[in-house]
């Protein structure tokens, strides 16, 4: 690390007008976060314009600000709505929205908060230490080592679904089949379109998320009307307690080196660290059981990571020139037309710009921990709006999220669509993130199987080739076999003690 330039970046970040930029960037990104359909990638798309004129450092700082505070105002509407911004939001939804249901929406956004807060230091930190060996670890990675790492986090969903597994695979198979739909890229033929042209482009997951949650919630709600009126609404604190504390810290500080490393990887992103983190913490836990239920370590640890995921996705943008994600590619067009060459000369040719975005870094995540907690008392007031007014308005927000994606009113057929698969599932307790999470690495997962495949002229012992293809494959093993593991120890436990108590009878 070069010693002078963190000093001038540091001093740059500094500056008046960088903060101002780094905590309206921040405020703009909860913002758009908490509303469905309108990612990090839209937010920073549609302010590219307010960076025309400006210092190209100040640029930089402000498109970062919006992107990881997108991370953070992800989980609000997770929590309170049970409807996620984003797919890195999803596992918010786990144990967060179920806390709310038991009147700690204030104890969960909290811990959301200081988690993000944690792990996107934890991030920061890492950038600055490891950003070059990470981004050499990252080149390792070819097509079958990706294609095994989104095995890896498909099976760890799944492997969530102890006692229903069978479902668990079902919806993961339905979510791999949805991702089908659209051109094939590699051969340009259409597959399962119907005839429909605005299928060609496939189905945007952003619109299976905001109807499978948001609209499947209200519709489920609407059958169970009757015993929400008879709930007692509660906001409760609106700060979390030792005891909560004592739950979270370890899981924070273990997922956010772990979402870091996973942002790292291009095309991983928040929604791979953030379930990895998650169903690490279910394993880890004393308590497996209370996951689901409003588990607080269920909340903080995928927050952790999703938020240090977004700060490791920097790595391969601005030393390879490499997006991990949707946002970063954006943010790639962004950074060359403001005059920003990204890739391994960057930190040799312009180290102060790029000092100045990781010391902005540290203020921005101090800034938005300071917002959020602050929010925290007007965003709860969201659970006391009665049902009559509240589903009305998710549901007006969904449509206009779904129509800002691609201005095509098909988008609310296919909404509805999947509203109605979500009340279904929802019923039939179907688990809906292997569906989700499946239509999200999907295409790239058949990809990078295709790229493998044919790169090794059909042979798949590409697959076991490398040391990194071989602890993916053994830890995907471990993902499925190990709660199945776990549940036989304890009832074989549990039968040596009923078979005890008998004797001394």
């Amino acid at each position: 690390m070069d010693v002078n330039s963190f000093m001038t970046g540091l001093m740059t970040s500094l500056e008046p007008i960088n903060i101002l930029w780094v905590i309206v960037g921040g405020f703009l990104g909860t913002v758009v976060g908490m509303l469905p359909g309108l990612g990090p990638a839209t937010a920073v798309a549609v302010l590219i314009p307010v960076t025309f004129g400006m210092d190209s450092t100040s640029a930089i700082i402000l498109m970062a600000a919006i992107y990881y505070g997108a991370m953070y105002g992800g989980s609000r509407s997770s929590i309170l709505l049970n409807t996620p911004g984003d797919g890195s939001a999803i596992a918010a939804t786990f144990d967060g929205y179920p806390m709310a249901r038991k009147g700690m929406a204030g104890e969960a956004m909290a811990i959301s908060a200081v988690a993000s807060f944690i792990g996107g230091i934890i991030a920061v930190v890492g950038f600055i230490f490891l950003a070059e060996p990470l981004a050499n670890f990252a080149l390792q990675f070819g097509p079958a080592e990706y294609f095994l790492l989104m095995l890896l986090t498909l099976s760890a969903i799944v492997s969530l679904s102890i006692g229903r597994m069978i479902k668990g695979f079902i919806a993961m198979f339905l979510g791999l089949l949805l991702s089908t739909v659209g051109i094939d890229t590699q051969t340009g033929v259409y597959r399962f379109t119907m005839g429909v042209p605005h299928l060609s482009e496939g189905i945007d997951f952003l619109i299976v998320i905001i109807g499978v949650y948001a609209i499947g919630e209200v519709l489920y709600n609407f059958l169970t009307i009757d015993d929400l009126k008879k709930e007692k609404k509660k906001v409760g604190k609106i700060w979390f307690s030792k005891e909560q504390w004592k739950r979270s810290k370890w899981p924070i500080f273990r997922s956010g080196p772990l979402g870091f490393i996973v942002g790292v990887l291009p095309g991983a992103g928040g929604s791979i660290a953030s379930m990895i983190s998650y169903t690490t913490e279910k394993q880890l836990s004393k308590k497996p059981e209370e996951f689901g239920e409003g588990a607080v370590e269920g909340l903080a640890a995928p927050e952790s990571a999703n938020n240090a995921a977004s700060v490791g996705a920097m790595i391969p943008l601005l030393t390879m020139g490499i997006p991990g994600s949707g946002t970063t590619a954006v943010m790639l067009g962004a950074l060359i037309m403001l005059g920003i060459r990204p890739g391994p000369l960057l930190f040799e040719n312009q180290p102060e710009t790029v000092w100045s975005l990781i010391n902005s870094m540290f203020i921005g995540n101090i800034a938005l921990v300071i917002i959020n907690i602050l929010l925290v008392g007007l965003l709860v007031k969201i659970l006391d709006t009665p049902p009559k007014v509240l589903y009305p308005l998710i549901v007006l927000l969904a449509f206009i999220g779904t129509y800002t994606l691609s201005y095509n009113t098909f988008d609310f057929y296919l909404l509805l669509v999947f509203g109605i698969l979500g009340l279904l599932m929802k019923v039939l307790d179907f688990p809906i993130a292997p569906l989700v999470l499946a239509l999200i690495v999907g295409a790239d997962m058949e990809q990078n199987f295709r790229k493998a495949v044919l790169s090794s002229d059909g042979n798949l012992g590409i697959f076991f080739s490398s040391s990194i293809s071989i602890g993916l494959i053994i830890m995907t093993i471990l993902s499925l076999t190990y709660p199945l593991l776990i549940k036989w120890i304890k009832s074989r436990k549990e039968i040596k003690r009923n078979l005890s108590s008998k004797d001394v009878s």
